[in-house]
């Protein structure tokens, strides 16, 4: 494919059937956490988390240029993934939703650097944000991981704009 033809490929491209066909892979749901100035909790949902590397541990995740927490997880230094269990999907969507106490009936701790840790999910990461990269209409947030909690459990899941429950194959 040619350069003016791939271009005339991307133009084509409709941000809404690209969002249903990459929705067709399917994720787990965290909350990213973070102690923004002033000692503010923040938190918000995110299915965008992947590892990177197991020597050094980092691990990755993405947000929206536009977000407005976007300063707070930039100046903190610290933040926390809370993988979600199948039964914490009103946590999901209450930190999905623009809320002004994100935070309000949810139970978490402190951890690193005051960083809010969401109690009974199935995992938790605390992180000391590594390196931001711009990625197009996201920052790209890498973390090291400085320490860890696998409790186990039924993790939540997103497919197709939807929250799942997973069932091993036999």
């Amino acid at each position: 494919m040619s350069p003016s033809e791939a271009q005339d490929a991307f133009d084509q491209i409709c941000p809404t059937t690209l969002r249903a066909a990459l929705g067709m892979f399917a994720t787990g749901v965290a909350v990213m956490t973070t102690m923004a100035p002033a000692r503010r909790v923040v938190g918000l949902t995110a299915n965008s988390f992947s590892s990177v590397s197991l020597e050094p541990p980092l691990v990755l995740w993405s947000l929206a240029k536009k977000s407005p927490n976007r300063e707070s997880f930039e100046e903190a230094g610290y933040f926390a993934v809370n993988i979600l269990t199948a039964e914490q999907a009103d946590i999901s969507s209450q930190f999905a939703r623009p809320l002004a106490d994100k935070f309000r009936n949810v139970d978490w701790e402190p951890g690193i650097n005051g960083v809010p840790v969401i109690s009974d999910c199935v995992a938790s990461f605390e992180c000391r944000l590594r390196n931001s990269i711009d990625g197009g209409d996201h920052m790209i947030f890498i973390g090291e991981i400085l320490r860890f909690n696998n409790r186990g459990g039924d993790p939540l899941l997103f497919l197709g704009s939807r929250y799942h429950r997973a069932m091993p194959l036999a």
